[in-house]
């Protein structure tokens, strides 16, 4: 046990952020440089080391937590990052875009604020990367199997290198133009900045991973002939398949999916655009959707300049602390202030769009909605409550529907679908057609990063044992399993 007072003498203090006027004046990430490091020991030293680590089963890796925070409290860095790794590939994208349900389960939790589990993983990685402790591990000998790995979020690079790293020579196709997946076009710049990804790709080349993109299977190359020349494939194509808005005037110029929006403006920051061609400056925004893509959207729209911004959710406004259905150690939904909220913007809660207003030039002007309630288990519209207002600039983030299906991979490969329009798979993440495996939202539907690593390492063993008949990889989860989340 790192401090057997820690939890008893330290409160919980969080990574500072840069002021709000300041940050929206630039695209870096929205901490405060250096900030944790002078706190973060005292932070670890929180944990209780407790009998049964319920911060284990939040975290769909099953993270060591409480032996990383006794070295981090220790400042053994070295031996942190590997207790770290040992069950996740890729800590700095978990410690900056996870939720933390870990937290959420962590048993000082109960009646205590819970230990920054989050702000510790992301110090001992970026310490590690620092002190050069993270090192390419090619593997010792080749298996001579070969495997095709289908997009490179954070599914397809956790397969990707736990394979590369059992000795399979694996080729990671991409869509895009770079690697990276949404963690490259869907997260803005402020939330993770692409050093993160870049590093982590040297890493995984340096290993023997190989890397294709602008290559789309179904469509530049036919997936039945990809299965043929490789001797497994593993499909981590996301669930790209927006949500739409079927309201009276969605046609109008101006509505646009948030992964239409997004990924424009990271292009700017990689250079490729000077400025995007869909922008906020001088508009009025209006974000439908209040998850964590719809906070994007807000604070993508405050650093163009956005004269408002506003998001509407349909459901009601949560609550800040737990609901009695929702008890320790799930994961609760409580109102949450993310920075882009810190940075402006009104929230509107309980309402829903009925249609959108235009101007003679087909450009949407206004958005017209009215409250909604639930009564008896169904949303009902709320008489006389009908307003409309001001939306040159309308993003829709209202989630995610499924795989993408038009461009014949899953007809070509044959898969078989499940209830609700994923790729059906079974305990060892195998599709119905051999050899052919799927893992993260492709399979899952949408969910959290830490589900796609998670995902993608217990694939990563399931392609093992059908490629050599056994594998020493770990398996963190299987398909069923929902850790203590809801």
């Amino acid at each position: 046990m790192a401090d057997p007072k820690g939890f008893l003498t330290t409160g919980r203090e969080v990574a500072k952020t840069r002021p709000a006027g300041e940050r929206v004046k630039d695209w870096n990430e929205v901490y405060v440089p250096g900030s944790l490091l002078p706190i973060i020991s005292k932070q670890a030293g929180r944990c209780m080391d407790c009998g049964i680590p319920f911060c284990h089963n939040g975290c769909p890796l099953g993270n060591l937590i409480p032996e990383w925070n006794d070295y981090a409290y220790r400042e053994d860095w070295a031996a942190a990052s590997e207790r770290l790794h040992a069950t996740n590939n890729f800590p700095e994208f978990t410690g900056r875009l996870c939720p933390a349900p870990c937290e959420s389960a962590c048993v000082l939790g109960i009646n205590q604020p819970a230990v920054t589990i989050k702000n510790v993983e992301v110090s001992i990685i970026d310490k590690a990367w620092g002190n050069g402790d993270v090192t390419p591990q090619p593997p010792e000998r080749l298996s001579g199997k070969t495997v095709a790995v289908i997009g490179s979020g954070p599914a397809g690079l956790a397969a990707a290198q736990q394979l590369t790293r059992a000795g399979h020579t694996v080729a990671v196709y991409e869509r895009a133009d770079r690697i990276g997946g949404l963690l490259r076009y869907g997260i803005p710049e402020f939330k993770m900045e692409k050093v993160h990804i870049n590093r982590r790709i040297e890493q995984m080349r340096a290993e023997g991973t190989k890397f294709r993109t602008e290559v789309e299977i179904g469509r530049d190359i036919d997936a039945a002939k990809l299965r043929r020349r490789y001797d497994a494939v593993v499909i981590a194509a996301g669930a790209t398949v927006s949500r739409d808005l079927p309201v009276p005037g969605r046609e109008l110029n101006g509505i646009h999916f948030a992964m239409e929006y997004l990924p424009l403006a990271n292009k700017v920051q990689e250079g490729d655009l000077t400025v995007s061609p869909i922008t906020a400056e001088g508009k009025h925004v209006v974000v439908i959707g209040g998850g964590d893509t719809g906070a994007d959207c807000v604070g993508t729209a405050h650093r163009q300049g956005a004269a408002s911004v506003t998001q509407l959710e349909i459901m009601p406004k949560p609550g800040e602390e737990r609901n009695a259905n929702q008890p320790w150690p799930t994961f609760p939904m409580l109102y949450k202030v993310t920075s882009a909220h810190e940075e402006g913007g009104e929230r509107v809660y309980s309402v829903s769009t009925t249609h959108f207003e235009g101007d003679e030039d087909g450009n949407v002007q206004f958005l017209h909605l009215v409250e909604v309630e639930f009564k008896d288990g169904k949303l009902e519209q709320k008489p006389g409550t009908e307003r409309k207002i001001p939306a040159q600039l309308v993003t829709l983030a209202m989630g995610f529907t499924g795989t993408d299906q038009a461009n014949g991979l899953v007809q070509q490969f044959g898969l078989e679908l499940d209830a609700r329009g994923n790729i059906a798979r079974d305990g060892q993440y195998a599709t119905n057609v051999d050899g052919v495996f799927v893992a993260g939202d492709a399979g899952r539907g949408q969910s959290l990063i830490v589900w796609a690593i998670a995902e993608g390492r217990s694939a990563a063993r399931g392609v093992d044992r059908f490629l050599t008949g056994a594998s020493e990889l770990p398996a963190p989860v299987k398909p069923t399993d929902r850790a203590l989340t809801v």
